[in-house]
């Protein structure tokens, strides 16, 4: 199983923003239940984008200033970051395949 790593307020610009690939950033929550049910998820894309794509997780409850910042209203939410922008968004559980049709455009 890969894992994912987390990132916080203070890695985010190294990890996400300034990251060479395409990165989607899962921003949950430890008490939110669609978000456990879309880890697995996230995981196997983690594996099967493994080159193309670099993931990481983010605690809304332990870093709202960048919560608030992509104005993230509801978890789980998906952001894909590319060049350091937003460019994809999904908010709530999403089966691996539209996940997947979501991303496509931006991996090239």
């Amino acid at each position: 199983m890969a894992e994912i790593n987390h990132v916080s307020e203070e890695t985010f610009q190294k990890q996400v923003l300034d990251s060479a690939l395409p990165v989607l950033v899962d921003f949950t929550a430890t008490w939110c239940g669609p978000c456990k049910m879309l880890e697995p998820v996230v995981k196997q894309l983690a594996i099967d984008l493994s080159g193309k794509l670099e993931v990481v997780k983010l605690d809304i409850d332990s870093n709202q200033n960048l919560t608030m910042q992509f104005q993230v209203m509801g978890v789980p939410t998906l952001i894909l970051f590319k060049g350091g922008k937003p460019v994809e968004r999904m908010t709530g559980y999403q089966p691996k395949d539209r996940i997947l049709k979501k991303l496509a455009p931006h991996l090239g």
